[in-house]
């Protein structure tokens, strides 16, 4: 049995009476050094800190042990960290936790927020611009003393310098440290003194945030965006699951990019532009709202750098020779594949493929009421042609 014990900055004496009988009867602990230096004289078993890369140690830590394999671990070990991590590569039957308070409850307890109201997000493994937001608040977990004064300079590029940040160091320890300031000042007079074990308690300002697709205003372009109610279909037509990662071909601004990871836990992109100056819109576009978006040259030259998608949105460059039996021959069994055509070249193409592989056609058109004088007439707007299509076969 591998038996993970969670331990705060106040070390022992924090303990409840299990977690410091197993922490007492144990022959080796593993653990990082801050936390193996923790423990005192009362714990005789040997420590061994966590090598680098430390998942190759993770999937061994049993092998060859006579009894029970004990990990400390930091806070709550099933919140963003390795009790999660070892049950997913050992199974649930092999590993007991005993948690200690997680830094994110000691932080809401701080600043008087309700957990159950607060999101919780770890730049441990992701990039600093996943922890900006349009609003509301959230615990950002940092990577290191570097992570405060990074995303106040983020939330303060995307206009979001108002936002209230409070830094809380060293939690639930002697040296416990709290600073609050906006996300603008932080970032003007960052603090060159911030302990690497800190955790962030934003409030997100102005708070802008919004359901379902947004206005086209709030992305960057250049006139290449699918507008807001085709982009409201196509999302619907896409059906993000959670976790998922979608290639969106041709993706222009990458608002379709942008919606598809706003829209479910872990759902992950691959913007594929051929234009330089789009993919760096792109970018900023996936920055001004915190999401997961690789952007990525044109397809389909680039598929080859790229992990294989659950589902393909090809919304420009359909009638280029090639693309979609390139994305056809990349799109595992059970995927998706969705095409938005406009022209009459990609329907071309679009019925040629429908014909030879079926699934479903859909065509779309809207009006806008816009002044004819003094009155008001319908302009419509081009008309989409949609084609939905799942690859046979089962999922991987």
């Amino acid at each position: 049995m591998i038996v993970v014990v969670g331990i705060g900055a106040d070390g022992m004496a924090g303990l409840p009476p299990a977690s410091r009988a197993e922490l007492t009867r144990a022959t080796v602990i593993y653990g990082s050094a801050r936390q193996l230096d923790l423990l005192d004289g009362t714990v005789t078993a040997a420590r061994r800190a966590w090598p680098s890369p430390m998942l190759p140690a993770l999937r061994t830590l049993a092998d060859g042990a006579d009894g029970d394999v004990h990990v400390v671990a930091s806070g709550d070990p099933l919140l963003h960290g390795v009790g999660s991590t070892l049950i997913r590569l050992h199974g649930a039957d092999r590993v007991a936790v005993l948690p200690h308070v997680s830094s994110v409850t000691l932080a809401c307890s701080r600043v008087g927020w309700s957990v159950q109201d607060t999101e919780v997000i770890s730049l441990v493994v992701y990039d600093a611009h996943t922890a900006v937001r349009r609003g509301g608040q959230a615990i950002v977990l940092s990577r290191d003393h570097a992570s405060p004064a990074e995303l106040a300079r983020l939330l303060t590029e995307t206009g979001r310098g108002d936002s209230e940040m409070t830094i809380l160091e060293q939690l639930g320890g002697p040296r416990e440290l709290r600073r609050t300031s906006s996300a603008r000042e932080w970032a003007a007079r960052p603090p060159g003194d911030v302990d690497d074990l800190n955790v962030m308690a934003v409030r997100y300002l102005p708070d802008e945030r919004r359901s379902g697709a947004l206005p086209d205003d709030a992305f960057a372009h250049d006139g290449q965006i699918t507008k807001q109610p085709m982009r409201a279909i196509t999302l619907a037509a896409l059906g993000p699951r959670p976790g998922e990662l979608l290639w969106d071909v041709g993706s222009g601004s990458g608002s379709i990019a942008v919606e598809w990871c706003r829209s479910g836990i872990g759902c992950r992109a691959v913007a594929f532009e051929r234009n330089e100056a789009r993919r760096a819109r792109i970018a900023r576009n996936a920055l001004a709202f915190g999401v997961h978006v690789e952007v990525s040259f044109d397809a389909p030259e680039s598929f080859a750098f790229v992990p294989d998608p659950a589902v393909i949105f090809v919304g420009g460059g359909v009638s280029r020779p090639g693309l979609l039996q390139a994305c056809w021959d990349r799109l595992p069994a059970g995927g998706r594949l969705l095409v938005n055509a406009v022209t009459v070249e990609s329907e071309a193409v679009v019925a040629q493929w429908h014909s030879q592989i079926g699934g479903e056609l859909a065509r779309f058109a809207h009006y806008r009421g816009e002044p004819v004088g003094s009155f008001t007439g319908w302009r419509p707007a081009m008309p989409v042609t949609q084609w939905s299509v799942t690859k046979p076969g089962t999922s991987r």
